[in-house]
């Protein structure tokens, strides 16, 4: 998304907020993060001879989530990130683009991808699948949120913090038309589109 320095669209971003629901506060999100280190470090942590694992953050949406798990993972770790997307400034889903490929070599590695949510699974999906192409030997996903969308996706995430209902939310790394990615507690809003 463009930037563009107007009153119009500092005031079209905070209504984006007037009618938005709650879904999720600030401690709720911690306890979140803190069960998905959890996790991560019991199985990663006691993992004696193997080799360290390459944690990937998708960015920009994971941007919060990787910050703030990274400080709680108490295992050897080597930190890459690359950024794809599929909806850009749109709320809904489009074709899926690279901008940035991992510097990393992934190859014969385990790469524990880190994303803010898990909606449609078509990114993750195919993330995945690039991954393995590029000679991972394990590709571990490990969301900050799962959407419940009502069916099947291509795609589970081995790590989940939270379960959200389907309605478009902000905060945590997720946007609305490019605002509101540092809110810390998750809300839902109201689109253009009226989800």
């Amino acid at each position: 998304m463009t930037y563009i320095d107007s009153e119009f669209h500092r005031d079209k971003a905070r209504s984006l907020l007037n009618d938005a629901e709650l879904i999720f506060d600030d401690a709720a999100v911690q306890r979140a993060v803190d069960d998905v280190a959890q996790k991560l470090n019991q199985r990663f942590d006691n993992d004696e001879g193997a080799a360290f694992p390459l944690v990937l953050g998708v960015m920009g949406g994971a941007v919060v989530f990787c910050g703030q798990l990274l400080t709680r993972l108490k295992f050897p770790l080597e930190f890459d990130y690359m950024h794809v997307t599929r909806y850009g400034s749109k709320d809904q889903g489009g074709k899926i683009e690279w901008k940035v490929i991992p510097r990393s070599n992934v190859e014969g590695r385990t790469v524990i991808v880190l994303d803010d949510i898990l909606d449609e699974g078509e990114t993750l999906a195919h993330v995945k699948e690039r991954l393995l192409e590029m000679g991972a030997a394990e590709v571990v996903l490990a969301v900050f949120a799962d959407k419940n969308i009502g069916k099947a996706k291509p795609v589970t995430a081995d790590y989940i913090g939270l379960t959200l209902p389907n309605k478009f939310v902000v905060g945590y790394g997720m946007d609305a038309y490019g605002y509101w990615r540092n809110l810390p507690s998750i809300w839902a809003i109201k689109t253009e589109t009226g989800a």
